[in-house]
């Protein structure tokens, strides 16, 4: 043969080869992208957290996720708070009366702290070695040292004290509370300094249920869930006031994320959807289907992923693509009103509260990130 045509002949062949890795990478591509966004990896039961009534149906469950109040499982959680430092997990059930600790990495047992009314939220300060506790029975702030988990101050607010957001520049603490649980037609949004522990600050909120709240961190506003009149408020928090009601077009908005680099709010309502605001006009640019009976929802800038876990029993996640694109990347089941979740990136894994159900003891469902 010719050096020509082995010429051609190595050259056919290499295409072939060529042909079939192109074929190889892009079916790998593929499955990759198939592959679901969240791993079972672990299950941290919580084995003294359980329910004294018998499991619920599906059909009972739906009737109460759309609602302000989600009620029907005993023992539902609110938010999960990481100590990384530490590796602690701090969970709060709240029909409990407590916050119970585990090791966020192995998943066992470290202590119950316990003297609360019906917990909320929970703040921790690894500078100050300080857990901050809202009671929503009570009407207060707790704060415990980090450590022993002695209780060393009681701030007093008003009933359903619950959600918060964290200014780490000022170390503000910003506390949702009032409202129709302490009989009044309005709210407020308690500022408490962190380091000094002593109340800095209050805004009147016309409406009367609050919930969720997102603090900027590229400038001065807070992002609050208004939910009796199905809007955000914006909070100017150098002034200490509302600058801006932005309505939207889900119903009963809990929670919120926010995309500061594109200038996108979201907005999770627990209808069934979703809202994407331009946060710089507050103007509803487009809606994303979600499951029913959202409590919480984040947005990781790493990953430009949004996760959003509702108490249908799901975590629904999605890519943004740009500042107008998004795509639903996958639903993962969870458990009956598994409403509340946390992304931990540094550890590449999601964490999802599931209540007790029926003869079920409660767990914490510890998901990779793919």
């Amino acid at each position: 043969m010719s050096s020509f045509f082995k010429f051609q002949a190595l050259a056919v062949s290499l295409a072939i080869v060529g042909t079939f890795s192109s074929a190889v990478s892009a079916q790998s591509s593929l499955e990759q992208n198939n592959a679901p966004p969240l791993k079972l990896v672990k299950t941290i039961e919580l084995a003294d957290i359980r329910s004294s009534e018998p499991d619920v149906s599906a059909d009972e469950l739906a009737k109460n996720l759309t609602t302000t109040r989600m009620v029907g499982v005993q023992n539902h959680f609110d938010h999960l708070t990481p100590d990384l430092k530490n590796s602690r997990l701090f969970i709060v059930p709240e029909d409990n009366k407590t916050i119970e600790v585990y090791d966020i990495r192995t998943g066992k047992f470290v202590h119950s702290i316990k003297g609360i009314g019906v917990g909320h939220s929970v703040v921790y300060r690894a500078g100050i070695d300080r857990i901050f506790v809202t009671d929503g029975s009570n009407g207060d702030l707790k704060i415990f040292n980090g450590t022993t988990y002695e209780l060393l101050k009681t701030v007093k607010l008003l009933a359903d004290a619950d959600a918060t957001g964290y200014d780490p520049v000022t170390h503000n603490l910003y506390i949702a509370d009032g409202g129709l649980d302490a009989k009044l037609n309005y709210t407020f949004l308690e500022i408490v300094n962190t380091d000094t522990g002593e109340k800095v600050g209050q805004i009147k909120i016309d409406s009367n249920r609050l919930e969720a709240m997102v603090v900027e961190k590229s400038g001065s506003r807070l992002f609050l869930n208004m939910t009796e009149k199905n809007s955000i408020g914006v909070i100017d928090r150098k002034k200490q006031a509302v600058v801006a009601v932005w309505p939207l077009t889900c119903k009963v908005n809990s929670d919120v994320a926010m995309d500061e680099k594109n200038h996108r709010l979201f907005v999770a309502c627990r209808d069934g959807n979703m809202n994407v605001l331009d946060s710089d006009t507050g103007k509803v640019l487009q809606n994303l289907p979600i499951s029913t009976g959202v409590d919480d929802m984040v947005f990781d800038p790493a990953s430009q992923r949004i996760y959003v876990a509702a108490g249908a029993g799901f975590v629904n996640v999605f890519k943004e693509i740009d500042a107008d694109h998004y795509q639903a990347i996958g639903k993962i089941p969870t458990g009956p009103l598994a409403k509340t979740g946390l992304l931990v990136p540094r550890l590449k894994e999601y964490f999802v509260a599931v209540p007790p159900h029926g003869t079920t003891s409660a767990e914490v469902l510890v998901f990779a990130v793919k």
